[in-house]
């Protein structure tokens, strides 16, 4: 199985869950703890072996653009302050690139406006709303579990019955720890017709096989091409779908209180403010 390089993040979104905030700052640049969200999950592709990353943006995303690029003019006012000159040159050892998705059509659509740079490459996925802390880079889960099975995987992990509302759900078959086929993939079913408790988070690898089936995926009554569309075409047509139930901490910072859950989680590792923090915590709970 050949290595993949490549990934793509999704980006394009309003973050409508944060406005006002969210009017002019893209939800992805919104921090978390010290660094933007989507910085996390760049780095994370990074420690998954990653080359290339492209991320799909929107109009209103150049704020993301920014970035990740070099500012001469602040690294130089820096040149004193290692320290803090590192923490703004980062991440700088992947190549980015960014394209624009001009209408909101789903997943499987601005997964497909990448082609043209991408070809027929297998890649992997990201949603950047999903912050995911280990010892082990989730991505890099799929990743294995990809070299070893092949196909399409996902990454899952076990979720309460009043909450798979919210994800989409497999119908699974162990194939070894952790590892499932999925015979059925259900977006958002309601509680009483979820194949299992295991839903699926925002990390993928999609084989080469998916880039024509994004473009014959259906639209849904609101004109978006879901990816979980996609991936049951794939299946229909003899490409297996894998779920790996990944191994870390996921916070779902697409919703406030899973950014600030995320923040608190971090400053708590952080040792300059961890002390303080834990003694404000207990005093709020006293």
């Amino acid at each position: 199985m050949p290595r993949i390089r490549t990934g793509i993040i999704l980006a394009a979104g309003f973050g409508t869950r944060f406005l006002p905030a969210t009017k002019a700052v893209p939800k992805e640049m919104l921090p978390l703890y010290d660094r933007p969200i989507i910085q996390y999950v760049v780095e994370e592709a990074i420690a998954s072996g990653l080359d290339q990353l492209v991320i799909v943006t929107s109009d209103a995303k150049k704020a993301l653009e920014d970035h990740f690029d070099r500012n001469q003019r602040l690294e130089a006012a820096l040149a004193g302050k290692p320290l803090i000159l590192e923490e703004i040159v980062r991440p700088g050892n992947i190549s980015i690139a960014f394209v624009r998705q001009k209408e909101m059509r789903g997943q499987a659509h601005a997964i497909a406006e990448t082609r043209f740079l991408l070809g027929d490459e297998p890649f992997a996925l990201f949603y950047p709303d999903d912050v995911i802390f280990g010892e082990r880079p989730a991505m890099r889960q799929l990743l294995d579990v990809h070299a070893k099975y092949g196909g399409n995987v996902l990454a899952v992990q076990r979720v309460s019955k009043s909450e798979i509302v919210h994800y989409g759900s497999i119908d699974p078959e162990k194939v070894e720890e952790r590892v499932y086929r999925a015979k059925r993939f259900v977006e958002k079913p309601k509680p009483e017709e979820a194949p299992s408790d295991l839903g699926s988070v925002g990390r993928y690898v999609c084989s080469a096989d998916i880039w024509p089936l994004l473009e014959q995926t259906p639209a849904s009554a609101n004109g978006e091409m879901f990816l979980t569309d996609t991936f049951t075409l794939a299946m229909e047509k003899g490409i297996p779908l894998y779920a790996c139930e990944y191994e870390g901490l996921r916070f779902d910072t697409g919703r406030p209180l899973g950014l600030l859950q995320a923040s608190i989680y971090e400053g708590l590792k952080r040792s300059d403010v961890a002390p303080a923090l834990k003694d404000y915590l207990r005093n709020q709970s006293a």
